[in-house]
């Protein structure tokens, strides 16, 4: 295939599922993620976003809080009600570096979040598709809209990376 700029951005294009804001914001979780990477938590990553604009942040820090709802998900819409005064996020979008697990989905319906994107399925505690699927449950009073697979290889890498680090240190901590 005759490879030059033009073709590779059209490429890109056709592989481009989402409006160019929605991996902009997905982005933006990536990098929350990365800070929970650093500072040695599960790194999931979260914004709210209203209006186009990131309205709430947030990043797995159960380890350092020693909370065990301190979910990036739970941390990015406190901030976001925080920003605008009101707990109603009716007309917001959320951005999730992992797929939700119950207590987020939770959440997310009780905050009337519209709409929730993530990046990668969580076969073992996810609640929007893969054990349950809580935002469209029809037992509540309000659903969810789901989009799943913005940039999901890299948030499966940093996923691997930090279990991969856990792994490597109980093994050392072992011998």
């Amino acid at each position: 295939m005759f490879n030059s700029p033009i073709t590779e951005i059209f490429l890109l294009v056709l592989e481009m599922n989402f409006s160019e804001d929605t991996y902009r914001f997905m982005y933006a979780a990536l990098q929350e993620a990365e800070r929970a990477l650093v500072e040695n938590e599960v790194p999931v990553g979260a914004v709210v976003v209203s209006d186009n604009k990131i309205i709430g942040r947030g990043y797995n820090q159960i380890e350092k809080l020693n909370d065990a709802t301190a979910h990036a998900e739970m941390i990015a819409i406190t901030a976001a009600e925080n920003n605008i005064g009101n707990w109603r996020l009716e007309d917001c979008s959320i951005y999730v570096t992992l797929e939700p697990c119950v207590m987020c989905a939770g959440a997310m319906l009780a905050s009337r979040i519209n709409e929730l994107y993530f990046a990668a399925f969580d076969p073992k505690f996810g609640a929007c598709g893969s054990i349950y699927n809580l935002a469209d449950d029809g037992k509540t009073n309000h659903k969810i809209k789901v989009y799943s697979g913005i940039y999901t290889e890299e948030s499966q890498r940093l996923l691997s990376q930090f279990f991969s680090s856990v792994r490597n240190s109980s093994i050392k901590g072992n011998a």
